[in-house]
């Protein structure tokens, strides 16, 4: 099954999975169904946050952050300040350097990658 194509992941806050993670181990119910209630796919989710709270408490409910991309902050150029400038521009030159130290050369604004050999 999965998600629609072109759909997007269901975020699911701590206060969201620990409702759910309680009327398992509160009220006894299956994983099964309390997925058929809350309209998720996975029963098997549940069973895996339902083990992450009694192995690890609340706070592995928590969601994990993913990496992403690092200039992705700088996206709205018009309201850095001063300081993010400078961390912009000294992120871009880290990543030119990288690009650098293994053979690529980049032309114009940065969207023409050559190899060099």
């Amino acid at each position: 099954m999965g998600r629609p194509k072109g759909g997007t992941n269901k975020y699911w806050s701590k206060e969201e999975k620990l409702r759910i993670v309680k009327k398992v181990i509160e009220e006894g119910k299956s994983s099964y169904n309390v997925a058929k209630e809350e309209n998720i796919l996975s029963s098997g989710m549940i069973r895996k946050w339902t083990k992450l709270y009694v192995e690890q408490g609340e706070e592995a409910l928590e969601n994990q952050k993913k990496p992403g991309n690092p200039l992705s902050k700088y996206q709205n150029k018009n309201n850095l300040t001063d300081i993010e400038i400078l961390q912009y521009e000294n992120m871009k030159l880290r990543i030119e350097n990288e690009r650098l130290k293994k053979g690529y050369l980049v032309k114009g604004d940065g969207s023409i990658v050559v190899f060099k050999k």
